[in-house]
């Protein structure tokens, strides 16, 4: 693992220069995005097809997962995983429901109605990752939120393996409520969701988490559609003091990194003997991992310990990071609550590790990454609305602004608009 050690500015410092470091090591996949993106544009079902055998090695005949292979997934899944299933679903819409929004209207004026009108989308895509792992989880976190917030058609789209989609994954998706699901993964399912083809709809919103090829298929196609957010790799930062157990530290340290050979798993501390025990930890728990080869690689390039002056430092250091998890394992780890200014989702003291919140707790799983928890949220019902605004003026209620109107109007150089108000009373 890499460490840090130096005042508060160094440290910044060097974290920058390594976040445009990876910025420039991404910039060789954007064409090859662009290229998968006009072939599904001019080529439709048969550029999926093609795709799906050089990238996925399947040979498809049908696009679409039909009812009878989705029943009998969901019949093969063990019924002690069905029963957790249920039980996660169940805390994900009851912390969900509460982020529901509605309907307003307002008459502080005589002769004003203002309001705002909160709409479901008509049609969503969710992407479910496939690859190295399966992730009913996801499934359940993209869609509940949608169903919430009255979303009509649900599509999901995830990659094949041995030309077949993993039961558990076939059966999440009917405990959740998906209306269709596709076989098909990579940047080329996104740019079909975007555009649609002779098979796959077109859809108002693409969610969901995905590889580098996923994110940025995602960034090239938004403004034809919506996307939740552009993720990136994994990541999980650690603010621990000398309380703190190593032991637990590692452990959710190699839960990200376990992810993804990409993934970033950060500790900022202010005792360098934790440090020492945590680092020394998770090379003994490496030894037992059945993802050594992913989370080892991981640890190696993008693992790092930081050394903090004070815990103001650290909280200064770690709002930078903007981490997508952050854990909290410092003595009394709720009165520091109000100092965390960017973090995607937060765990609280040492037994809110972070697969709780990945499973169970109910809270989302799929979050900023990448530093942008600054400025964006986690996937929420918020994410599956859109707001239409409402004004209704009464004559009278319009006659006793007009002159304001018009004058801000030709300030503005639009006469046009003024006349459009003093019409009314001519």
């Amino acid at each position: 693992m890499k460490w840090l050690v130096g005042e508060t500015t160094e440290i910044l410092a060097a974290l920058n220069e390594d976040a445009e470091l990876t910025q420039e090591d991404n910039q060789h996949v954007e064409e090859q995005v662009r290229q998968i993106i006009k072939q599904v544009i001019e080529n439709g079902d048969q550029a999926l097809k093609e795709y799906s055998k050089k990238f996925d090695q399947v040979e498809l005949e049908d696009l679409l997962v039909s009812e009878e292979a989705i029943n009998l997934g969901y019949q093969r899944v063990e019924d002690e995983v069905i029963e957790a299933l249920e039980v996660a679903k169940e805390n994900i819409i009851s912390y969900h429901k509460k982020q529901k929004q509605y309907d307003f209207m307002d008459t502080e004026k005589t002769g004003v109605l203002r309001g705002q009108l909160v709409l479901p989308l008509a049609r969503i895509g969710v992407y479910v990752p496939g690859g190295t792992a399966s992730y009913p989880s996801s499934v359940l976190m993209n869609v509940l939120p949608a169903k919430i917030a009255g979303v009509k058609e649900i599509i999901m789209v995830t990659p094949p393996s041995s030309n077949s989609i993993p039961d558990v994954i076939l059966a999440a998706a009917k405990i959740a409520g998906v209306d269709k699901i596709f076989q098909i993964g990579g940047a080329h399912s996104i740019a079909a969701l975007a555009y649609g083809t002779q098979t796959v709809p077109k859809v108002d919103k693409i969610v969901g988490p995905g590889n580098i090829y996923v994110a940025t298929a995602k960034k090239q196609v938004f403004g034809v559609v919506g996307i939740d957010m552009i993720a990136g790799p994994s990541e999980i930062g650690i603010l621990a003091d000398q309380t703190a157990n190593p032991t637990y530290i590692a452990a959710d340290l190699l839960s990200q990194a376990e992810h993804d050979t990409l993934a970033r798993a950060i500790l900022v501390t202010d005792s360098t003997k934790l440090a020492e025990q945590v680092e020394k930890e998770i090379y003994r728990q490496l030894d037992t991992l059945p993802r050594k080869k992913i989370a080892e690689v991981a640890i190696k390039n993008h693992g790092l310990i930081i050394i903090a002056s004070t815990v103001e430092a650290m909280f200064t250091i770690m709002n930078e990071i903007a981490p997508e998890h952050l854990e909290v394992q410092l003595a009394d780890p709720i009165s520091y609550l109000h100092e965390i200014k960017n973090a995607g989702s937060i765990f609280l003291g040492e037994y809110a590790s972070e697969p709780v919140g990945d499973y169970f707790s109910g809270t989302n799983h799929v979050l900023p990454t990448s530093g942008t928890a600054k400025f964006y949220s986690p996937l929420g019902v918020y994410d599956f609305v859109k707001y239409s605004q409402v004004t209704y003026y009464t004559k009278e209620a319009l006659a006793q602004a007009k002159d304001a109107i018009a004058l801000l109007a030709r300030k503005e150089g639009l006469e046009a608009h003024a006349r459009a108000i003093e019409c009314r009373f001519d």
